[in-house]
């Protein structure tokens, strides 16, 4: 049996995010619990902000097909995100709002996959209320099977050694947890 495929990006492109670090810690977890895991960047995607008129008048950005090809692609996705104003970001929101269209949706199938959510912050509470805001939006764009495990790492800017591992052994622990999990579930509902 292949691995299962999971796609893990952060909603943030800052040098030095602190969601960059957790989807890079989750990419090393996913690997090995065993999943084929694509590690992206949404820098390399730039899209302008969405706009209807554009969309009409223009048609998809190229950026916003290859990213939905990269969904499409694989059984699962793992998402980091920080969080603005008690909220998710605008560059997260934007992905999201463009590769999500129906007229993209009907040629490049982004719906239905299961997704893993996390958050940091270098506040107490981890970026715990963008979790919120980003389960709602993956459940209305993407029909996504969003598990209900998630992590949250306050305090983020402690939270890693200088190789990108857990300082603590809790998030380690639920990193693991969530790993597993998207992996089983991805390799159970999705081809």
């Amino acid at each position: 049996m292949a691995d299962t495929r999971i796609l893990v990006f952060a909603g943030s492109i800052r040098t030095g995010a602190y969601s960059g670090k957790l989807a890079a810690a989750a990419a090393k977890e996913l690997a090995v619990a065993g999943a084929d895991v694509t590690l992206v960047s949404l820098g390399d995607y730039p899209l302008p902000i969405y706009n209807a008129d554009m969309e009409k008048h223009d048609g998809f950005p190229e950026n916003a097909k290859k990213f939905a090809r990269l969904i499409e692609a694989h059984q699962g996705v793992f998402i980091a995100t920080p969080e603005y104003n008690h909220s998710l970001p605008p560059l997260l929101k934007n992905t999201i709002d463009w590769t999500s269209r129906p007229k993209l949706a009907a040629e490049i199938k982004v719906r239905g996959k299961v997704f893993a959510i996390g958050s940091s912050s270098d506040g107490l509470i981890g970026g715990a209320r963008a979790l919120i805001d980003l389960r709602k939006v993956l459940n209305t764009a993407y029909g996504a099977i969003t598990i209900a495990e998630q992590i949250s790492i306050s305090k983020s800017g402690e939270a890693y050694d200088e190789h990108g591992n857990f300082v603590a052994e809790a998030p380690q622990k639920l990193m693991q947890t969530i790993s597993r999990r998207l992996i089983e579930v991805a390799a159970r509902l999705v081809p």
